[in-house]
């Protein structure tokens, strides 16, 4: 039980590397967090759900920043898959090990420093629903 033990290790550490590899660039996040807010078997449109709302980047280098970086290892990883006509996103097989991520964080919102969470909406959102409650 042990090498078969230490070798589940491996694996779920690596695992948790993509995990947040994956989750380490905005549109990515926001990708995942608009999966989040739709049905699951439901798509998002690109590029409007891969944008932070109190940001707004250029939409034709954000289009092709999605198609040839952050879509493709999304894809990869088996959290999303990803049309071109429309340029749309949804949830892939592993989409889970990333949407728990997120759901941990906007239950404990109240918890979370103030620092990582003014100016992001969706947590000051989630923030103030756990407050009111």
């Amino acid at each position: 039980m042990g090498e078969k033990h230490q070798k589940n290790g491996q694996q779920v550490s690596e695992r948790w590397n993509m995990v947040f590899k994956a989750l380490s660039s905005e549109p990515r996040r926001q990708i995942i967090v608009s999966l989040l807010d739709t049905g699951p078997d439901q798509s998002v449109p690109l590029p409007e759900s891969a944008m932070m709302p109190n940001v707004i980047p250029d939409s034709e280098v954000l289009r092709q920043e999605l198609h040839h970086h952050h879509l493709p290892m999304l894809v990869d990883l088996g959290f999303i898959t990803w049309e071109t006509e429309p340029l749309v996103a949804s949830r892939g097989s592993e989409f889970d090990e990333v949407a728990v991520i997120f759901e941990a964080l906007h239950a404990e919102a109240t918890s979370i420093p103030d620092s990582l969470i003014i100016g992001c909406r969706r947590l000051e959102e989630e923030q103030q629903k756990n407050i009111n409650l």
